[in-house]
């Protein structure tokens, strides 16, 4: 089976253009897929819906936040504004919890045409799903987003096994808090039933073997960030019988690469 997690960030580069994200989706060609920052428009383009007709997948969406998403954006050659991790991008725009900076609002001020949305994680399939639910992280106290993960169990043929969808926050923001929550809750699943955890970690693998002790790496690439990433922070991690075939990355304008896994269970 194909396994794969792309971080699309709402289709749109840090200056609000349009990027080929979907498209990229489209052409993975995966089995199970872990979509952190999917966008549903409250009138428009619903990535969620389209997906799901164009690939024949189901599955569960998250709501994290509402905001904005700007798609007519103009900006120089980088992806983003040389600033953005300290004074906000360009793209997005989120106030549910905490305010814009100046530089946001000067910003969006000048931004004639926006549409308004939810932002959220996204798990994706074509096998069998026998339960879904989401589990609620809450909102750690600088981020200015909730944080969930998805927990469904699947079937393919006659092996039943669950796929855990993670988006983390930052390790600055205190995402090792929810990374415990999120051991403490797989610790309570059917013992013996192979599980996935796959997403963006926003973390490298050596301090998730702290943060997430037992689980095994069935992908490996540099992940972030596009166009020349130096780190891996997106996972597909596995517990049980799995057999990594596989793996490699998938460019597809966000600031993230897609990140693949074909793997068995034996």
């Amino acid at each position: 089976m194909r396994v794969a997690t792309f971080n699309l960030h709402a289709g749109v580069d840090g200056w609000g253009r349009p990027t080929r994200a979907l498209e990229v989706v489209k052409e993975l060609d995966a089995d199970v897929i872990v979509l952190p920052e999917l966008w549903r428009a409250d009138e428009g383009h619903d990535f969620f819906t389209d997906l799901s007709m164009t690939l024949r997948v189901a599955g569960s969406f998250a709501p994290l936040a509402h905001g904005e998403r700007v798609t007519t954006g103009v900006g120089g050659r980088g992806w983003q504004p040389r600033l953005a991790h300290f004074v906000g991008e360009r793209g997005l725009f989120f106030d549910e919890h905490r305010s814009l900076t100046k530089s946001q609002l000067a910003s969006r001020e000048l931004i004639e045409h926006v549409e308004t949305g939810t932002w959220g994680l996204a798990l994706l399939t074509r096998f069998e799903i026998e339960d879904v639910q989401t589990i609620s992280l809450g909102r750690l106290p600088r981020e200015k987003v909730q944080r969930a993960f998805v927990v469904a169990r699947l079937r393919n043929q006659n092996r039943s096994f669950f796929v855990v969808a993670i988006h983390g926050a930052h390790i600055s923001h205190g995402s090792h808090l929810q990374y415990r929550r999120i051991n403490d809750y797989v610790a309570t699943l059917e013992p013996g039933v192979p599980v996935i955890l796959a997403g963006d970690f926003n973390a490298w693998r050596p301090l998730l073997r702290l943060y997430l002790p037992g689980w095994r790496s069935l992908a490996k690439g540099r992940t972030w960030p596009t166009p020349h990433p130096h780190s891996q922070i997106d996972h597909v991690l596995g517990r049980g019988p799995w057999h990594r075939v596989a793996s490699f990355t998938r460019d597809g304008g966000s600031d993230h690469l897609a990140l693949v896994a074909d793997v068995e269970l034996r």
